[in-house]
This record gives C-alpha cells, sequence and structure tokens, in this order.
C-alpha cells in the first residue's frame, strides 16, 4: 500500500491535461530554483569579499605593530626576541608615515611605508604582485614603489621622479621648512584595491632619514601572527612577555576591522532577506498541497472506505511536497552553480547596459566569489525543512476528511 501512496502522489503531481506538472506545482518549484539559487550566488560573493579583504588587505598591512612614544633603540635585539615568542612567524622593523607626492601632472596625500626588504617577502603579498620591478631596487638610492592607480593618478611610470613632502619639521640657519625630498619610481604594484592608490614603498633605512633618526633606531615593529584573528591577544601575550611597559600595540582590527564586520553584518542581513524567497515558494508549496488535498476530496474518501491508513493518506500528500521541494532544490543548487561560475560574465554585461562601474564604492573593482560547500548545505537542508513541513501540514488536514460526508453526494 506504500507504494500505491507513492504512485498517487506522483500522480497529483501532474496536469489533468496530461502534462508533467501541473500549473501550481510548476509554480513552487520556480520559486525554490529563485531562492535557491539567489542563495547561492549572494553568499558566495559575499564570502568573496570576506576572502579577498583577508587575502589582499589583511595580507598587505600589519597584523598588528608593536610602537612606542619614543623611537625603539636596538630594533635587531626586539626583532629576534619578538620572532622567538610563540604564534609569532615573522618580525621585521617598520616605519609608517603621512606625506604628499607631486608630479608635473597631479598631487595626492600617500602613506609612505619604511620596509625591510630582505624581510618584506614573508611578511606580505606585495612581492607576488608586481607589475615592473621588484623590493630589491629599493635599496638603490632614494628609491620608490607606488601602486598602479597611483602612477595613473601621477601620470609617472617606473624610472620618472616625483617629489613628497612630509609633515616632519627640518630646522636649518635660513628657517624651519618640511622636509620634501625627490624620488625615483623604481617599481610599481598592482593588489586592485583602494591600497593602489595610497600606500608607497621605501627602504627603512630611506624612512629613518626622513624622520631623522638613527640608523639603530625604528618606529615600530611590524609582527605576523599564526592567526590574524587572533592577533589582538597574541600581541597582548607578547608585550607581557617581553616584560617591557613601554611598548605598545595596535592591530590590523582598529584599522581594518570595521570593514571586515561590515560584510559580515551584510551577510548575515542579505541571507535573512533572502530566505523570505524561500519562505515564499514554501508557501506555494503549501498551496499547491492543499488545492490538490481539496481536488481530491472523493478520492481520499474512496480510500479511507477500502481501508487505507491515516499515514497512507499522509504519505500521498507528503510525498507530493517532498517531490516538489525536491526537484526545486536540485535545479536551484544547479541554477545557483551556473550563475556564480558566470558571474563575471554577467557583470560585465550588466556594466555595458548600465554604462557604470557597479563596484565604484567598494575596496576592490571586481567581483570575487568562493563558494562554500558546507554553506550551501545547511542552506538546502533548511530550505528542504521549511518545504517538507508546509507540505505535512495539509496532509494531516486530508485525513481528518470524515468520507460519509465526501461520499454522501456520490
Amino acid at each position: 500500500m506504500a507504494s500505491i501512496s507513492l504512485k498517487l502522489g506522483y500522480k497529483y503531481l501532474r496536469s489533468n491535461k496530461g502534462g508533467i506538472f501541473s500549473f501550481t506545482t510548476f509554480l513552487a518549484i520556480i520559486g525554490l530554483m529563485i531562492g535557491i539559487s539567489s542563495l547561492i550566488v549572494v553568499t558566495s560573493v559575499m564570502n568573496g569579499f570576506e576572502k579577498e579583504l583577508e587575502n589582499r588587505i589583511l595580507g598587505v598591512i600589519p597584523h598588528s605593530v608593536i610602537y612606542s612614544d619614543d623611537p625603539i633603540k636596538n630594533y635587531d635585539q626586539l626583532v629576534n626576541d619578538i620572532k622567538n615568542e610563540k604564534n609569532i612567524l615573522e618580525a621585521s622593523p617598520y616605519i609608517s608615515l603621512q606625506g604628499l607626492v607631486s608630479s608635473q601632472y597631479n598631487s595626492k596625500g600617500i602613506n609612505i611605508i619604511g620596509i625591510d626588504t630582505k624581510k618584506e617577502e614573508s611578511m606580505s603579498i606585495i612581492p607576488d604582485y608586481m607589475l615592473v620591478g621588484n623590493l630589491s631596487n629599493l635599496d638603490t638610492g632614494n628609491s620608490i614603489i607606488i601602486g598602479s592607480l597611483l602612477a595613473a593618478n601621477l601620470g609617472v611610470y617606473v624610472g620618472d621622479k616625483i617629489n613628497i613632502t612630509t609633515s616632519d619639521i627640518k630646522t636649518s640657519l635660513i628657517g624651519s621648512y618640511p622636509t620634501s625630498v625627490n624620488f625615483q619610481i623604481v617599481g610599481i604594484y598592482e593588489l586592485r584595491t583602494e591600497i593602489d592608490q595610497t600606500m608607497t614603498l621605501v627602504s627603512h633605512k630611506t624612512a629613518q632619514k626622513l624622520k631623522n633618526i638613527d640608523l639603530d633606531e625604528t618606529l615600530s615593529i611590524r609582527i605576523k601572527t599564526d592567526n590574524l584573528f587572533q592577533a589582538d591577544n597574541i600581541s597582548k601575550n607578547l608585550i607581557e612577555n617581553l616584560n617591557r611597559d613601554n611598548l605598545i600595540f595596535s592591530s590590523w582590527k582598529s584599522t581594518h576591522g570595521t570593514l571586515f564586520e561590515a560584510i559580515k553584518f551584510e551577510k548575515l542581513l542579505i541571507s535573512l532577506m533572502l530566505f523570505l524567497i524561500v519562505a515564499v515558494a514554501s508557501i506555494l508549496v503549501l498551496s499547491t498541497v492543499i488545492m490538490t488535498v481539496k481536488s481530491k476530496e472523493r478520492e481520499i474518501g474512496i480510500l479511507l472506505t477500502l481501508g487505507a491508513s491515516s499515514k497512507q493518506i499522509i504519505l500521498i500528500f507528503f510525498t507530493q511536497g517532498f517531490i516538489v521541494s525536491l526537484i526545486g532544490i536540485i535545479f536551484g543548487v544547479l541554477l545557483g552553480f551556473v550563475l556564480t561560475l558566470n558571474l563575471t560574465n554577467i557583470i560585465t554585461f550588466l556594466e555595458s547596459i548600465l554604462d557604470r562601474n557597479l563596484l565604484e564604492a567598494y575596496f576592490i573593482n571586481y567581483f570575487p566569489y568562493y563558494i562554500d560547500y558546507k554553506q550551501i548545505l545547511i542552506i538546502c537542508l533548511i530550505s528542504f525543512g521549511i518545504s517538507l513541513l508546509s507540505s505535512l501540514i495539509p496532509s494531516l488536514r486530508a485525513v481528518k476528511l470524515n468520507p460519509v460526508q465526501i461520499l454522501r453526494h456520490e
């Protein structure tokens, strides 16, 4: 009898005119497809933004910086002590200062970073994203490496000279004036993020000259941790273990933490909103089963008269909802994967129609995506559960029908 229930459940899905599905069944399947595919595309894109933030932004800026009110003397010893601590992958001297860069075409405010060129490859991803030149070129004279967007704004290229003015004041016999130095561009990097517009790199030795400090001094120590999301705790423990009260730390969360939290919060809100589409599709499943129960009351009465049990009646209509949910979710997952994998082409097409850059307000200028299969499985299971619950409610109503009243007028 159970096989009969399954066969009847599948039969009731079909159109009275012989079609594969009835119109209401088709609508329910389409609704689930749209809901599931939308969730997969949006969550994959938001996951992509998170990954890009972690890899492109947090791969360049320091996980944490150790500094003090005064320049740190004999920093080589401190760097070695830090590297020997737990959870620390690498450490290097680090100088950061603000300045104004000028060319014959334009001027722009920038962030000047003094780095140890020999350690930078293990500290950041910049060496992997050099368009022209390499970091070792910084060891010669007043050399500088800039981002591709900054180079475009200034109208300069490798080999050209630019002037950098800092807020540090120099005093001489003729008076006080800001530090101004000419630099030659020896390299251009491209991360395709907002960092390309502002961050410039010089050698640590050059930065020492700009800040007018001794060669054995630095302004801060940059550290790379084995878990960037625990950078605060690791830095706090590090300072306690070093037993140096004059040291202070600042992690990436103070500069870019809000951006990361904003993306996580946006992903949560958008996912909740898109689950409403799944809820609407579940209502369509509910409506489909209710209409089937209503239209098949005579058949239900006959089956009950012939001795069909309540479980068998429930199984008929539950099977209908089960098949609709399964088909909708499977095709929704397939559609979601297709849209996600072709997202770049879709966005390019939309931008050509709208004649604008859809990502002009974001920290990257392309649509990243990262497919989290565990997350997709959770989406499918939750959607499947909601749909099955929606099909179970009218199925329970079917067994409450009185066969005597149904067949009285037949």
